[in-house]
């Protein structure tokens, strides 16, 4: 789809407007330009890539000796390398440092055209974050300019943390740390193998380890910074085994790797180094919503395009009500997302910016706030692409078009940096126990809902009984934590509705300010698809959906 993914998208421009304040000015030419590069440059190379060119493994070289390198062509390396240059990671560091808003954003719509292209710039971004505010000064100072720069030469990162065992269980992690031989503490060999590292030949990873002598479970992990090439100029001591076969994101090499006694250096020892990653892990769960975010604003863009010139029956597809109200709902539930990920990635800035410890209430925010955005965008993600398949019809089953890939790709923002139970579990240790994120949860939607105007007060209602609701349930399950997992999907699933809802109000209620309704009708219609305890045989008043549509999906 050519065109400008930015300039197409009202919604991200009003969104970062009212985020960004009197810097969105500065900063708009750049997303403009980024959006056109896009939706050319990059999509062409990601469905050349998809279907033609996947990276490959060359395991021996012509001679008969090892050769151990992966090959991606020249076309997906050219944007890869641009994507650096355009300061997707970059802006973030230096003088005029921008946002990290702003670089979410340019995810959001990078995801929209390759998600394969998006997922070494997550790893890329959190491995800087890493190192930036939490690495030895040795290491920051040496390696951070090498993930930063803006000439096209950048390395790009990698999160080594899964193994045999499973995914999400980083606690049983079996790879061994050893220090050198010559007794530089910070050099260390780690042996051991890493079953699901993407973007393996990134340049830069971090890898958890176990030292030897070091406790079980997440307190004896380390974490370490595995070049790929030594300082030398030789190849560290890996072997990469195999490239997954993978359902989708086939533009990136994804390997399972040994580690052959490599050579490493410590960022964090234990128990510091499982914070660390889990740092990496936070960092890139907002890249992952604002990616699933991007797959929605693609499909949706895709179908409707798609239904605006396609007769049937007499008409234009998207005359047809059933077709107005599968878009309408689309639209909601894609501007929903958004605006969790935007949460998201706002409060990341504040606690940023706030250097907040790990039991501020910032922090506790930020990690709430990227639990609900990171579990509802991949959900809504994935109905996204199958519905705009079903919208294209039997031609978007196939590869003429792009909801294919789309629909491949969402898969696995449900599985990346942890799939909802993992979501579930890291809200109810926030929400239960000896933290108050109860309390800040409760805060933050009461603030967002605190001057709605009364054109909104009525479509609030049930938002607010919700959040009564939320607060009960919440105390139930604090006085039978053996029972609180059996739960904790539900309340995912119910806190991650009620914050959507509240920044749709939020966001209606400003606009209105601009005597625009639009929003308000998009808040309306997810609140009542959401929060409706009507019966099942109930017939919804949607008359105005119809009426308004074309305000709707302008």
């Amino acid at each position: 789809m050519a065109g400008n993914f930015f300039e197409a998208d009202l919604n991200l421009q009003r969104a970062l407007a009212r985020s960004l304040g009197p810097a969105y000015d500065g900063w708009r030419p750049m997303l403009s330009d980024f959006g056109a590069w896009v939706a050319t440059d990059v999509d062409a190379a990601a469905s050349y890539t998809d279907r033609q060119a996947p990276p490959v493994l060359e395991a021996y070289g012509p001679d008969g000796r090892n050769a151990n390198r992966i090959l991606q062509n020249p076309g997906w390396l050219a944007v890869s390398r641009e994507a650096y240059r355009r300061g997707v990671v970059g802006l973030n560091y230096g003088e005029a440092r921008a946002p990290f808003l702003l670089t979410f954003a340019m995810g959001y719509l990078l995801s929209q055209a390759d998600v394969s292209l998006h997922c070494p710039v997550t790893m890329t971004g959190a491995v800087a974050y890493v190192l930036a505010r939490h690495g030895p000064a040795t290491l920051r100072e040496r390696y951070l300019p090498m993930l930063t720069r803006r000439d096209g030469e950048a390395l790009t990162g990698g999160t080594w943390a899964t193994e045999l065992h499973g995914g999400s269980d980083i606690g049983g992690t079996t790879t061994v740390a050893r220090p050198r031989g010559d007794h530089l503490v910070d050099h260390w060999r780690l042996t051991g193998l890493k079953w699901f590292a993407s973007n393996a030949n990134g340049g830069l990873a971090l890898a958890t380890a176990r030292p030897e002598r070091a406790g079980s479970g997440t307190k004896g992990l380390g974490l370490y910074l595995v070049p790929l090439t030594l300082p030398d100029g030789t190849a560290n001591a890996l072997r990469f085994r195999r490239l997954k076969d993978k359902l989708g994101t086939t533009g990136i090499p994804t390997a399972e790797i040994d580690l052959l006694d490599a050579w490493a250096m410590e960022v964090a020892p234990p128990p510091e180094g499982f914070k660390l990653m889990m740092a990496a892990l936070e960092f890139s769960r907002i890249h992952n919503a604002m990616g699933s975010a991007g797959l929605q604003r693609r499909a949706f863009a895709e179908a409707h395009g798609y239904a605006a010139g396609r007769r049937a029956f007499g008409d234009v597809i998207l005359h047809y009500p059933m077709i107005q109200e599968q878009f309408a709902e689309m639209l909601t539930r894609l501007e929903a997302g958004l605006a969790l990920a935007m949460e998201a990635a706002r409060a990341l800035d504040t606690a940023d910016q706030a250097g907040a410890a790990e039991d501020d209430e910032h922090r506790l925010w930020l990690r709430i706030a990227t639990a609900l955005a990171k579990y509802q965008t991949a959900e809504e993600a994935n109905r996204a692409c199958r519905t705009a398949i079903e919208i294209i019809g039997g031609n978007g089953y196939t590869y003429d078009h792009v909801t294919p890939r789309l629909l491949r790709d969402a898969q696995v923002m449900t599985v990346w940096e942890g799939p909802a139970n993992i979501q579930a579990l890291e809200l109810l240790r926030l929400v239960l126990g000896r933290h108050p994120g109860a309390a800040v949860f409760k805060a933050r939607v009461e603030a967002l809902l605190g001057d709605l105007p009364p054109k909104l007060e009525e479509i609030a209602a049930p938002v607010r009984q919700a959040l009564t609701d939320g607060a009960a349930m919440i105390a139930r399950l604090a006085t039978d934590t053996a029972t609180a997992q059996r739960h904790a999907l539900r309340l995912l699933a119910l806190m991650a509705d009620i914050l959507a809802a509240a920044l749709l109000l939020e966001e209606a209620a400003v606009e209105l300010l601009d005597g625009r309704e639009r929003k308000s009708l998009l808040a309306r219609l997810f609140i009542e698809t959401h929060f409706s305890a009507a019966p099942r045989g109930t017939l919804p008043d949607r008359d105005w959906l119809y009426r308004r549509f074309g305000e709707l999906v302008a």
